[in-house]
């Protein structure tokens, strides 16, 4: 770490951002000489701006276009198991100082001080996400570290995703230490859930929806709820445990809808519980045809526009998602529609959702508007990381 490479911004890269904590820097700020080409992936380099004041320590892939990302302000500083084991000890003290048992995202990669790196805590299992390169590279120290601080003894390493298909790397799923006996069951807003730590999508479950999860379930009281893209259950068990009349959950995944079916026997609302398997958009226009109504309506997609280049497409899909709700929404009754899409900001993804509520033939009161939990921080000079946005609409009557 003593011997490191030197890079450099270009004369016009704006090196103001990166001193005022913006932590990336793309392939085009940077001089890439042929020794900057040269460097592996996941290596670290001292950063400095064009006239040769140093900015930081970070790691380098010459092969992304994000070609450094910050790790240090210290140009200085050893990137060693205690220097991961610091970062840990710092995003665990805000997780348990809001939730009192250990099931949340530990680090939330950049917002957290980790670049490209996602760890869900699941009691004793935690799944490790290593998005970026040098995470890769030093995916056994993150491992020993996480150990070190949390005590816990199961690891599971999620290699799968776009973004490490950005980072030219590529995937692998597995069990890294410890065992696992079938999924983990996860208590949150009075509901159980069943994440697979393996097989499921992500890392399993979705912690960053738990207070989107928690709001609509006020609405559900009583009344009947729809949950469309339901992976494991997450909106309609809340809704039941906080005492809905009944839920459908819509998913094109048999797998999950099983998991969410345990779920509901675990929570003990098997009963109340229903499941549907098949294309979201396909179902909301058979149950339309079907003259189902509902009091709450829940529409989670994946993300429609996971980036720029995706945006006036995505729009369009959340627009339909909304058109094809609104009708299914009971007079006087509630439409949640969110977005985990941050390349659709919120006021882009507001209006998607408007028109589609209007060319549906309703109007609504937008009555609030939610985002992920504190578990997922947001680092103010990097947008990507407030991506969830949840928008709840009061129907006309």
């Amino acid at each position: 770490m003593h011997d490191i490479a030197v890079i450099r911004l270009k004369p016009k890269a704006e090196a103001r951002a990166i001193r005022h904590g913006f932590p990336w820097v793309f392939a085009d700020e940077l001089v890439t000489d042929r020794r900057t080409r040269a460097l592996v992936p996941g290596s670290f380099a001292r950063l400095e701006d064009s006239e040769r004041r140093p900015l930081g320590l970070v790691t380098v892939n010459p092969g992304s276009k994000i070609i450094a990302r910050m790790m240090d302000r210290e140009a200085d500083a050893v990137i060693d198991q205690g220097w991961i084991a610091g970062r840990l000890r710092h995003a665990l003290a805000l997780r348990a100082r809001i939730y009192p048992d250990p099931f949340y995202r530990l680090i939330h990669a950049e917002a957290d001080g980790l670049p490209g790196v996602v760890i869900d805590r699941f009691g004793d299992a935690a799944v490790i996400q290593p998005n970026a390169a040098w995470a890769e590279a030093q995916f056994d120290l993150i491992a020993a570290a996480l150990q070190e601080v949390t005590g816990i003894g199961c690891i599971v390493k999620n290699g799968t995703g776009r973004s490490r298909a950005l980072e030219g790397l590529g995937d692998e799923t597995r069990l890294v230490c410890g065992t696992l006996n079938g999924p983990v069951e996860v208590v949150m807003n009075g509901a159980r859930y069943e994440a697979d730590l393996l097989g499921g999508q992500k890392t399993g479950l979705f912690f960053d929806q738990r207070p989107n999860h928690a709001f609509a379930a006020k609405l559900a009281r009583g009344g009947d709820v729809l949950d469309v893209f339901a992976h494991v259950g997450g909106f309609s068990l809340a809704a039941l445990a906080a005492g809905a009349r009944h839920a459908l959950a819509v998913d094109s995944s048999a797998p999950a809808l099983a998991l969410a079916q345990q779920g509901a026997v675990a929570s003990g609302c098997a009963d109340r519980f229903a499941a549907r398997q098949g294309d979201a958009f396909a179902t909301l226009e058979a149950l339309a045809q079907e003259g189902a109504r509902f009091d709450l309506v829940i529409c989670d997609p994946p993300a429609f526009a996971p980036n720029r280049q995706a945006l006036e497409a995505g729009l369009r899909a959340y627009e339909r998602v909304a058109r094809l709700a609104a009708p299914l929404v009971a007079p006087g009754g509630y439409l949640g529609l969110c977005s985990c899409s941050h390349a659709a900001d919120l006021s882009a993804f507001r209006a998607a959702s408007a028109r589609g509520i209007g060319r549906g033939g309703r109007r609504g009161q937008l009555i609030h508007t939610g985002f992920a939990g504190p578990d997922h921080p947001q680092l103010p000079q990097l947008a990507e990381s407030g991506y969830l946005k949840a928008l709840f609409f009061r129907l006309d009557a």
